[in-house]
């Protein structure tokens, strides 16, 4: 990177911290953090598998269509008083959990974890970032922002382990929701300290139809009638729905293959490193030949950790799953959050990004149930992978023909 370019990212190092903070606080409420203690949720509240997974189901969906409304109002509250609304939410439901009496409030509580972790802290993390940073160095800007996401997957899964051996699955809980309280949301307002002048600079970058950059500033309504958007959407949508639904169901994965589970989790790291590393690489790239082209190609990965798990039952062949899917991670999370901007615009971008947020939650809401129901009636795990590669092919001739370089104009 060039000094200039380095020096244009810095400028704002508040605003870095406070979307890498805001990831890094979704983790309470995503699929890997929950499921750490879903044999805690089952014995206490008297819950088979797929009792939780239905529970687990319907909190997820509902949060993704709440979604659609909810992360619109970034747009339109202070962003300080909408980060610290998401934030005492969250708080709100780490502590709902702790205190559940039955599966009746568990499921509720679950619901507002996922509606303020998963949901609405992520959209802030890469909505704010990919709102006010510099155009010209927006991927950097997301890409160092979302790698709060994978330190979440890092740290959060070995140090709840810890917490509920030692403390139980309660306590632990109770602990995160104070953390979240008394550390994380006084720090992320601590960061939006000044807001006001970076969000007046950027109304005057984006008076009238068009931005500084040229852009055209469309709004959601616009958006949803653009074909454009629903063919990138299909496809965007393949790993939230693939992933979460593969991981979902980790335990039947390791029983087929005959792998041990606490081997298999070890794959996390692998996983959170390819995230890691994608993610910084994607920035740049991004940067330099912009989100569409670099779009066209980042499900390859992912497609391929399929095919591998399919074919082979070597514990490498879910090493190597992982980290194909984190590779895609890594570059979806800095991805989707530029390409939108790239070509809707900044203006209306949280309540685009809801729409997104949404559906990807919506997806990740169905694929337990989806791939549960396939299992039952005695699909293979091989068959379901191979399944999934095909959709994951079938959005890369998607995004492949949409973004080609003469669709747009596009050099090279």
């Amino acid at each position: 990177m060039r000094f200039s370019g380095l020096r244009a990212l810095l400028a704002d190092r508040r605003l870095l911290a406070f979307g890498f903070l805001m990831a890094f606080a979704s983790s309470a409420g995503q699929t890997y953090f929950i499921s750490l203690f879903s044999q805690e949720f089952r014995d206490a509240f008297g819950l088979g598998h797929a009792g939780f997974g239905a529970v687990y189901s319907v909190a997820t969906l509902t949060s993704g269509l709440l979604l659609t409304w909810a992360g619109g109002l970034i747009d339109r509250l202070d962003l300080r008083l909408f980060a610290a609304g998401v934030l005492a939410g969250l708080a709100l439901a780490a502590g709902g959990v702790a205190w559940a009496a039955g599966p009746v409030a568990l499921g509720v509580s679950i619901f507002l974890l996922r509606f303020f972790g998963q949901g609405l802290a992520s959209h802030t993390a890469v909505t704010a970032t990919a709102r006010y940073a510099d155009p010209a160095v927006r991927g950097k800007a997301v890409s160092v922002a979302t790698l709060g996401f994978p330190a979440g997957e890092a740290l959060c899964p070995v140090l709840v382990v810890a917490a509920i051996a030692t403390f139980g699955w309660r306590q632990t809980y109770g602990g995160t929701a104070l953390l979240v309280l008394i550390l994380i949301l006084p720090v992320a307002l601590l960061l939006l300290a000044g807001h006001g002048d970076r969000h007046a600079a950027l109304l005057g970058r984006t008076t009238g139809g068009d931005g500084s950059d040229g852009i055209r500033q469309w709004t959601r309504g616009e958006v949803l009638r653009d074909r454009v958007f629903h063919r990138v959407l299909v496809a965007a949508m393949a790993p939230s729905f693939i992933v979460t639904g593969v991981l979902f169901h980790q335990v039947h994965l390791s029983e087929v293959k005959g792998w041990s589970l606490a081997v298999f989790a070890g794959g996390y790291i692998g996983y959170a490193a390819f995230q890691v590393g994608t993610a910084l690489v994607a920035g740049p790239v991004i940067d330099r030949i912009g989100a569409r082209r670099t779009c066209r190609f980042y499900l390859a990965p992912l497609g391929l950790g399929l095919v591998v798990l399919a074919a082979f039952d070597p514990i490498w062949s879910g090493f190597l799953f992982l980290m194909a899917a984190g590779a895609t991670a890594g570059f979806s999370s800095t991805l989707l959050g530029t390409l939108w901007a790239e070509l809707y615009g900044v203006r209306h971008l949280g309540a685009i990004r809801a729409m997104v947020t949404a559906c990807s939650v919506v997806a990740s809401a169905l694929s337990p149930v989806l791939l549960g129901v396939l299992l039952d009636l005695g699909v293979s795990i091989e068959a379901i992978a191979l399944g999934c590669a095909a959709y994951v092919a079938l959005g890369v001739v998607v995004l492949a023909r949409q973004f080609a370089p003469a669709a747009y104009g596009m050099a090279g």
